[in-house]
């Protein structure tokens, strides 16, 4: 008799191909009428985030590359031009400087260079102004959807941000907090062997909701006394880091599944 083993799902996630796999499982649920969860709706303040998201995310993108060839230009300058850099200090101070410069006719090397890092530092410090065009529109949003969760301590604008994506404008399609933590990949996997009972961390869901949540965990671990005395009661059990982070995580999503789909649910319904 041949036993036939089913291959280990979890491995589907180092070969960076999850958001594909993860779609066709999704549609064959769809198909075998097993999915039961409704389809975001794109009319409401959510899609709005998500557009203002999406510009916002690919002008940083070139804000930095900008910032990147800037700098492997300044490596190695012309003579005449490495004296009066080496005189200027900070980041903005040199790229208002270069945003100064008059190349004229390109006709040396001199003249050359001026022209390529005016025209870097201009597009950059335009880009600049995208992304804090970008920011104040996303916190004004934000603001007015969610205005209790942005008072928490260690949530910013963009955490909420990728909450409120992940939610969608009708908060009553997640059924359940477990449902919300295995959105943003929180959920524990037991990984437990013989004696050893332990759980390891998700490499599913939704990775950027994950991320903002990991860096709210991190902040609160610096400078917030509830969770700094959590920690300290958690590593006494003999958990590390890791193992703390984590169960952070599920906490932060207690209070942000409480903010954006339990009371938005109850205004909904009444």
């Amino acid at each position: 008799m041949v036993e036939v083993t089913r291959p280990n799902r979890q491995l589907r996630y180092t070969h960076g191909k999850s958001d594909s796999l993860d779609a066709v499982g999704e549609a064959q649920s769809v198909l075998s009428g097993q999915a039961i969860s409704r389809p975001k709706t794109q009319t409401g303040s959510s899609e709005m985030i998500r557009h203002m998201k999406i510009a916002r995310d690919t002008a940083v993108k070139s804000r930095s590359q900008a910032m990147v060839t800037l700098k492997t230009l300044m490596i190695n300058p012309p003579a005449d031009l490495r004296e009066t850099l080496d005189q200027i200090t900070g980041k903005v101070g040199l790229i208002l400087h270069f945003a100064a410069f008059r190349p004229g006719d390109i006709i040396d090397t001199l003249a050359s260079a001026k022209a390529s890092m005016r025209a870097l530092a201009r597009r950059w410090l335009w880009l600049n102004e995208e992304v804090i065009e970008h920011d104040k529109e996303l916190e004004r949003l934000v603001t007015e959807r969610a205005p209790d969760l942005m008072t928490s301590h260690g949530i910013a604008t963009l955490t909420v941000v990728e909450m409120l994506i992940l939610v969608g404008d009708d908060p009553t399609r997640i059924r359940s907090e477990a449902t919300f933590a295995k959105l943003c990949g929180v959920c524990p996997i037991p990984a437990s062997s013989g004696k050893m009972q332990r759980f390891r961390l998700n490499r599913g869901g939704n990775r950027q909701a994950n991320a903002a949540l990991y860096r709210v965990a991190i902040v609160r671990m610096r400078s917030h006394e509830p969770t700094l005395a959590y920690v300290k009661k958690r590593t006494k059990d003999g958990k590390n880091k890791s193992e703390i982070i984590r169960c952070l995580k599920r906490y932060i999503v207690r209070e942000i599944y409480s903010q954006l789909c339990v009371r938005k649910s109850a205004q909904i319904a009444s």
